[in-house]
Protein backbone atom coordinates (compact mmCIF):
# COMPACT_ATOMS: atom_id res chain seq x y z
CA UNK A 1 0.00 0.00 0.00
CA UNK A 2 1.23 2.98 -1.44
CA UNK A 3 1.87 5.82 1.79
CA UNK A 4 0.07 9.11 0.95
CA UNK A 5 2.45 12.13 0.94
CA UNK A 6 1.88 14.90 2.54
CA UNK A 7 3.78 18.93 2.15
CA UNK A 8 3.28 20.75 4.57
CA UNK A 9 2.99 24.62 4.26
CA UNK A 10 5.64 26.68 4.75
CA UNK A 11 5.99 28.34 8.55
CA UNK A 12 6.45 31.97 8.16
CA UNK A 13 6.99 33.86 10.52
CA UNK A 14 7.58 38.02 11.69
CA UNK A 15 11.00 39.16 13.34
CA UNK A 16 11.85 41.92 15.33
CA UNK A 17 14.79 43.61 16.78
CA UNK A 18 16.50 46.94 17.98
CA UNK A 19 19.44 46.72 14.97
CA UNK A 20 18.52 48.18 11.78
CA UNK A 21 20.35 44.70 10.15
CA UNK A 22 17.06 43.12 11.36
CA UNK A 23 15.38 44.50 8.31
CA UNK A 24 17.74 41.91 6.10
CA UNK A 25 15.33 39.05 7.03
CA UNK A 26 12.63 40.00 4.80
CA UNK A 27 14.61 38.45 2.29
CA UNK A 28 14.01 35.00 3.74
CA UNK A 29 11.21 32.87 2.05
CA UNK A 30 9.77 32.19 5.56
CA UNK A 31 9.27 35.85 6.67
CA UNK A 32 6.67 38.33 6.14
CA UNK A 33 7.52 41.17 8.83
CA UNK A 34 10.99 42.30 9.61
CA UNK A 35 10.59 45.43 12.23
CA UNK A 36 13.19 47.67 13.45
CA UNK A 37 12.49 49.01 17.09
CA UNK A 38 13.83 51.82 16.89
CA UNK A 39 13.35 55.23 19.10
CA UNK A 40 13.00 58.76 16.92
CA UNK A 41 15.80 60.46 17.86
CA UNK A 42 14.35 63.68 19.70
CA UNK A 43 14.78 66.01 16.98
CA UNK A 44 13.00 64.42 14.72
CA UNK A 45 10.17 63.46 17.10
CA UNK A 46 9.78 66.94 18.14
CA UNK A 47 9.26 67.61 14.41
CA UNK A 48 6.46 65.36 13.97
CA UNK A 49 5.17 66.70 17.23
CA UNK A 50 5.05 69.98 15.41
CA UNK A 51 3.90 68.91 12.33
CA UNK A 52 1.11 67.65 13.74
CA UNK A 53 0.51 71.08 15.77
CA UNK A 54 -0.53 72.63 12.58
CA UNK A 55 -3.01 70.95 11.90
CA UNK A 56 -1.72 70.94 8.37
CA UNK A 57 -3.41 68.85 4.96
CA UNK A 58 -0.15 66.88 4.31
CA UNK A 59 -0.62 64.35 1.03
CA UNK A 60 2.54 63.88 -0.59
CA UNK A 61 3.29 61.26 -3.17
CA UNK A 62 7.07 61.59 -4.99
CA UNK A 63 8.97 58.51 -6.92
CA UNK A 64 12.72 58.22 -6.25
CA UNK A 65 14.55 56.70 -9.23
CA UNK A 66 18.15 55.75 -8.59
CA UNK A 67 20.44 54.86 -11.24
CA UNK A 68 23.17 52.93 -8.79
CA UNK A 69 23.04 52.10 -4.74
CA UNK A 70 25.38 55.03 -4.24
CA UNK A 71 23.18 57.71 -5.61
CA UNK A 72 21.10 60.11 -3.10
CA UNK A 73 18.02 60.56 -2.92
CA UNK A 74 16.72 63.91 -4.26
CA UNK A 75 14.07 65.11 -1.59
CA UNK A 76 14.44 68.72 -1.23
CA UNK A 77 11.27 69.08 -1.97
CA UNK A 78 9.68 66.80 0.20
CA UNK A 79 7.22 68.58 2.53
CA UNK A 80 8.85 71.67 1.79
CA UNK A 81 5.68 73.32 3.69
CA UNK A 82 7.23 72.79 7.02
CA UNK A 83 11.07 73.61 6.31
CA UNK A 84 10.84 76.29 8.38
CA UNK A 85 10.20 74.08 11.26
CA UNK A 86 13.13 72.92 13.54
CA UNK A 87 13.86 69.62 12.78
CA UNK A 88 13.06 69.48 9.25
CA UNK A 89 16.76 68.78 8.12
CA UNK A 90 17.04 65.75 10.76
CA UNK A 91 13.30 64.50 9.42
CA UNK A 92 14.57 64.86 5.41
CA UNK A 93 17.79 63.15 6.21
CA UNK A 94 15.91 60.69 7.82
CA UNK A 95 13.82 60.08 5.45
CA UNK A 96 16.89 59.57 2.99
CA UNK A 97 18.22 57.06 4.59
CA UNK A 98 15.47 54.58 4.78
CA UNK A 99 14.71 55.53 1.21
CA UNK A 100 18.79 54.57 0.51
CA UNK A 101 18.65 51.55 2.97
CA UNK A 102 15.01 50.05 0.92
CA UNK A 103 16.58 50.80 -2.61
CA UNK A 104 19.73 48.80 -1.60
CA UNK A 105 18.05 45.90 0.33
CA UNK A 106 15.84 45.48 -2.55
CA UNK A 107 17.73 46.47 -5.96
CA UNK A 108 15.13 48.64 -6.61
CA UNK A 109 15.68 51.58 -8.66
CA UNK A 110 11.98 53.25 -8.76
CA UNK A 111 10.74 54.03 -5.13
CA UNK A 112 7.14 55.41 -4.65
CA UNK A 113 7.27 57.82 -1.20
CA UNK A 114 4.45 58.64 0.50
CA UNK A 115 4.27 61.16 3.42
CA UNK A 116 0.67 61.90 4.68
CA UNK A 117 -1.28 63.02 8.05
CA UNK A 118 -3.98 61.19 8.62
CA UNK A 119 -6.39 61.87 11.28
CA UNK A 120 -8.84 58.43 10.28
CA UNK A 121 -7.85 54.85 9.17
CA UNK A 122 -6.58 54.92 5.91
CA UNK A 123 -7.32 51.05 5.60
CA UNK A 124 -9.38 49.94 8.97
CA UNK A 125 -9.59 46.51 7.96
CA UNK A 126 -7.71 43.89 8.58
CA UNK A 127 -5.72 43.16 4.56
CA UNK A 128 -2.53 42.20 2.76
CA UNK A 129 -0.90 44.58 0.54
CA UNK A 130 -0.61 43.26 -3.25
CA UNK A 131 2.70 44.76 -3.79
CA UNK A 132 5.73 42.91 -3.54
CA UNK A 133 7.36 44.83 -0.25
CA UNK A 134 6.25 47.79 1.59
CA UNK A 135 8.00 49.65 4.61
CA UNK A 136 5.70 51.85 6.98
CA UNK A 137 6.90 54.04 9.65
CA UNK A 138 4.90 56.60 11.76
CA UNK A 139 6.86 59.64 13.14
CA UNK A 140 4.16 61.25 15.21
CA UNK A 141 1.12 59.56 16.14
CA UNK A 142 -0.31 56.07 16.98
CA UNK A 143 1.63 52.80 14.65
CA UNK A 144 0.27 50.63 12.75
CA UNK A 145 -1.16 47.56 13.60
CA UNK A 146 -0.66 43.42 12.40
CA UNK A 147 -1.50 40.28 12.99
CA UNK A 148 0.43 36.82 13.84
CA UNK A 149 0.12 34.51 11.41
CA UNK A 150 -2.81 32.18 11.94
CA UNK A 151 -4.35 34.56 14.20
CA UNK A 152 -6.91 35.32 11.44
CA UNK A 153 -8.36 33.02 8.72
CA UNK A 154 -8.01 34.78 5.15
CA UNK A 155 -11.04 33.94 3.72
CA UNK A 156 -12.58 36.38 6.28
CA UNK A 157 -10.47 39.90 5.10
CA UNK A 158 -12.70 42.50 4.69
CA UNK A 159 -14.90 41.00 7.20
CA UNK A 160 -15.25 43.16 10.71
CA UNK A 161 -17.31 40.59 12.25
CA UNK A 162 -14.33 37.91 12.38
CA UNK A 163 -11.11 40.84 13.01
CA UNK A 164 -9.93 39.24 16.47
CA UNK A 165 -8.80 41.55 19.43
CA UNK A 166 -5.48 39.26 19.61
CA UNK A 167 -3.47 42.39 17.51
CA UNK A 168 0.37 43.59 17.66
CA UNK A 169 0.81 47.22 17.71
CA UNK A 170 3.65 49.08 15.90
CA UNK A 171 5.51 52.02 18.29
CA UNK A 172 5.86 55.27 16.83
CA UNK A 173 9.47 55.34 15.21
CA UNK A 174 9.55 51.50 14.72
CA UNK A 175 10.09 50.29 10.81
CA UNK A 176 8.48 47.66 9.03
CA UNK A 177 9.20 45.63 6.07
CA UNK A 178 5.68 44.31 5.22
CA UNK A 179 5.98 41.25 2.56
CA UNK A 180 2.69 41.48 -0.19
CA UNK A 181 1.21 39.25 -2.35
CA UNK A 182 2.99 40.25 -5.28
CA UNK A 183 6.78 38.76 -3.78
CA UNK A 184 7.49 36.27 -5.75
CA UNK A 185 6.77 32.86 -3.08
CA UNK A 186 4.88 34.56 -1.13
CA UNK A 187 1.42 34.25 -2.49
CA UNK A 188 -1.18 33.33 -0.28
CA UNK A 189 1.45 35.19 2.87
CA UNK A 190 1.33 38.53 2.85
CA UNK A 191 0.92 40.20 6.30
CA UNK A 192 -2.19 41.05 7.22
CA UNK A 193 -2.13 44.16 8.83
CA UNK A 194 -4.27 47.86 9.04
CA UNK A 195 -4.30 51.30 10.01
CA UNK A 196 -5.14 52.15 13.67
CA UNK A 197 -8.47 54.77 14.08
CA UNK A 198 -6.77 57.94 15.74
CA UNK A 199 -8.73 59.19 19.24
CA UNK A 200 -10.51 62.22 18.36
CA UNK A 201 -8.76 65.28 18.01
CA UNK A 202 -5.47 63.10 16.99
CA UNK A 203 -3.49 62.93 14.07
CA UNK A 204 -0.53 60.81 12.63
CA UNK A 205 2.46 61.29 10.30
CA UNK A 206 3.06 58.55 8.23
CA UNK A 207 5.61 57.54 5.74
CA UNK A 208 5.18 54.61 3.32
CA UNK A 209 8.08 53.61 0.54
CA UNK A 210 6.51 51.28 -2.37
CA UNK A 211 8.99 49.35 -4.53
CA UNK A 212 8.16 50.05 -8.14
CA UNK A 213 11.12 48.41 -10.11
Amino acid sequence: MLASVFKAGPMIRQVAGSSPEILTHILEDDTNLALWQRRLPVHIADFGALVLSRNPPLAESPVVELATDEEEPDLRSLAACFSDLEGYTGFIADVSWLVSAFACLLGARRIGVRVRVLDKAMCPRFHVDHVPVRLITTYAGVGSQWLKEGVMSRKQLGNAQAEPEDYQQMLCGEVALLKGEKWQGNEGFGLIHRSPQPAPGERRLILTLDWLA
